[in-house]
Formats: C-alpha cells, structure tokens, sequence
C-alpha cells in the first residue's frame, strides 16, 4: 500500500490503537480483538517483547489490516519494522532522524509532539500527521483545540489518556484521529482473555469519532465500560 493511501486509510478509520503489552501472544491477542471490534488498524510498540515478529505475523494473517509499529526511536529501529511489515511509524517523542528515514523510504509517519515549536518542527520535516501526546494531562481537548487554530494546515492526531468520555471532544477540536492505548485494550481484559470486552470498546469508540464527525451526539449506550 503506498504512503498516500495509507494516510487516507488513517484518516479514515480515525483511530489508532496502540498496543503495549508484555507478551507477543497478548499482542496477538489484543489485536486480533480489536480488528474483530470494526478497527482495522494496530500500532505495536516496539516496547513489546518480539514485536516485529508480531507486526510480521499479523501482516501476513490479516491482509485487510494496517499495521503501524509505535516507540520507534530512531532509523535503524523503523528499518527493522518496516522490514517486518509495518506500513507506519509512530513515536511518543520528536525524533528528527525517525521522520528523515520515512520520508527517505515513502513511509507514514507521525512523531509525538507537545508545544508549537515541536508541532511545527515536526511537520516542516516532513511527517504525515503530528501526534499532540500526551495531550490529555497538558489541557486536553482545550489545548487541541487551540493547536488546531493556530496551525490549521497541520493534521493533529490527540493521544495519551483519551478516553470514551472525551473522544468526541477532541474530534471536535479539530483532531483527524485519536491514539487510543489501555482505554482500548485494558489490561485487565487482556490477562482474562476478554476479547469480547475489547470488541464491545473498540465498537464503541468507533462509533463515538463517528457521531462527533457527523455532528451528532454520542450514542450512550448504557454505562461506560472499561
């Protein structure tokens, strides 16, 4: 799939879930739930034990889904990704040789940034998306908000502590997608085996970017599950 495809594909869906377990087969596992949950898309963090051979695995297994791989540091870790599969990369800092490396290699790529120098640092070095993390503890969806107005242009994807209450919120600030991690895969679901659970969340926040995108309210369906 080429590069632009692939933004199309992120913008899309409008969420990025991002999986840091302990244990390739939880990563496996968790992946797997949330593709069955309507969210074809995954990030596995390199922090993961054995993660390339996750992002190889699910690649080859699941031909519909988009696999990203996230921490990643530097060019030498996005090229061992990259060489198992992984059709984007994501980090929770702003690592300019990171974003050289996929421009260099035609690959999607969205470095972690905080304040507007490093929002605008990292888009004028090329990046496809810039990932505001960890945006719920530095103003939440307020401080989206406020980035989205003062960089228009610059397609924000809010990560870190969102949540199935303020989803919508930073949808409505402006965020093109959000990086959604435990309130997606608890980790507590995970070491149970409850992949109906994850099901159940990942369908629920779809459906959340979905309404705040059509204008709608939120669907509350019941209570919240976590």
């Amino acid at each position: 799939m080429k590069r632009e495809e692939v933004r199309s594909r992120i913008k899309d869906i409008g969420i990025v879930p991002a999986i840091r377990v302990d244990s390739e087969n939880h990563a496996l596992f968790a992946a797997e739930a949330v593709y069955q949950g309507g969210i074809p898309i995954v990030e596995i963090s390199l922090t993961v034990p054995g993660a390339t051979e996750v992002i190889a695995r699910l690649v080859r297994q699941n031909p519909q889904l988009l696999v990203g791989a996230g921490s990643v540091l530097n060019g030498e870790m996005a090229q061992t990704a990259v060489d198992a599969g992984a059709q984007f990369l994501t980090s929770d800092g702003l690592h300019l040789t990171l974003i050289e490396f996929a421009s260099r290699n035609e690959v999607v790529v969205f470095p972690g940034a905080l304040t507007p120098t490093e929002v605008v640092t990292a888009w004028e070095s090329g990046c496809d998306f810039v990932k505001v993390v960890p945006c719920a503890h530095i103003g939440g969806e307020g401080y989206v908000r406020s980035l989205h107005k003062m960089f228009p242009r610059i397609p924000l994807i809010a990560a870190g502590g969102v949540t199935q209450h303020t989803a919508p919120e930073y949808i409505l600030a402006g965020a093109v997608a959000l990086g959604i991690g435990g309130e997606l895969t608890p980790s507590s679901a995970i070491q149970r085996g409850q992949p109906d659970r994850i099901r159940e969340l990942a369908r629920r926040f779809a459906g959340l970017v979905k309404s705040a995108r059509e204008g709608k309210p939120p669907q509350r369906e019941g209570s919240y599950i976590g």
